[in-house]
């Protein structure tokens, strides 16, 4: 694995000691979900095809927070989750080089991926269809594509700058709080849609508590990170989100909430 410096950057230099080995696959999250990180995608995209290996990007907590050219970043594979960019919960997309994808078999068989069926063997359908097996759940791509244009109305590159304008406050504001320690770069040009902290004595999931007492909705746990944790020394974080329709006035509730934390756990 990629080394991690103590900002939650990656060390590139780990990196290229890993890709003397000869990967045959280099997979990375574009966006930190629990610190918020942006990595080099591109960097670490051109230096793995140098060394031969095939790309894929997490791309789940990059689209629905900064400009993404799939083309720029020069991946294999990518990925993303349709609910975290307002979309609906289990819809998703996978894009993929067309001469990889048709090479690749697919993985689940049924209905409409299937030009023609023999007793001696099949024919699989072109790309896409080969790969989406079965009756497709239509509701959920149509609220993709509408939670899609909804975010290209209004702009991936205003969206970048509204959120990034809030990440500044709220570092800006926490910082001044006694007693809470922020996690990750702490740098809005290299940090985008979320905000970790700890609270010195109080448990993430009771802070969580306490903010949703005060209608502050927060995240608290090891984010599906758990070897970050470990590598960070913590059990749990409590993660701030921003979003479109956050505004500075979410942030001043959370500061509020936070002080209520510190007065309920003095």
């Amino acid at each position: 694995f990629v080394g991690m410096r103590s900002d939650g950057t990656l060390d590139l230099d780990s990196l290229e000691a890993l890709l003397a080995r000869s990967p045959k696959l280099v997979a990375f999250s574009h966006v930190s979900n629990a610190l918020g990180t942006i990595h080099p995608a591109a960097e670490i995209t051109r230096r793995a095809r140098a060394a031969g290996a095939t790309v894929l990007i997490d791309a789940a907590q990059s689209v629905p927070h900064l400009p993404v050219d799939v083309a720029e970043l020069g991946c294999d594979f990518l990925a993303l989750s349709g609910h975290k960019m307002l979309g609906p919960m289990g819809s998703g997309v996978l894009w993929g080089r067309l001469d990889l994808l048709e090479a690749m078999p697919p993985f689940l068989t049924g209905g409409s991926m299937i030009r023609k069926v023999e007793l001696t063997g099949t024919t699989w359908a072109d790309v896409p269809a080969k790969f989406e097996a079965g009756t497709p759940a239509v509701a959920d791509a149509v609220g993709l594509g509408v939670a899609c244009d909804y975010l290209s109305a209004i702009g991936m590159d205003r969206v970048r700058a509204h959120e990034r304008d809030l990440i500044i406050l709220a570092i800006e504001h926490l910082s001044a709080l006694p007693g809470i320690t922020l996690l990750g770069p702490l740098r809005p040009e290299v940090q985008a849609g979320v905000l970790s902290f700890t609270v010195d004595g109080v448990h993430p999931h009771d802070v969580a508590a306490i903010l949703d007492e005060h209608n502050v909705a927060v995240r608290a746990g090891h984010h599906c990170c758990q070897p970050l944790m470990r590598e960070l020394g913590l059990v749990a974080t409590t993660r701030a989100s921003f979003s479109v329709y956050n505004d500075r006035s979410d942030i001043d509730r959370l500061v509020e909430a936070l002080e209520r934390v510190r007065t309920v756990f003095a």
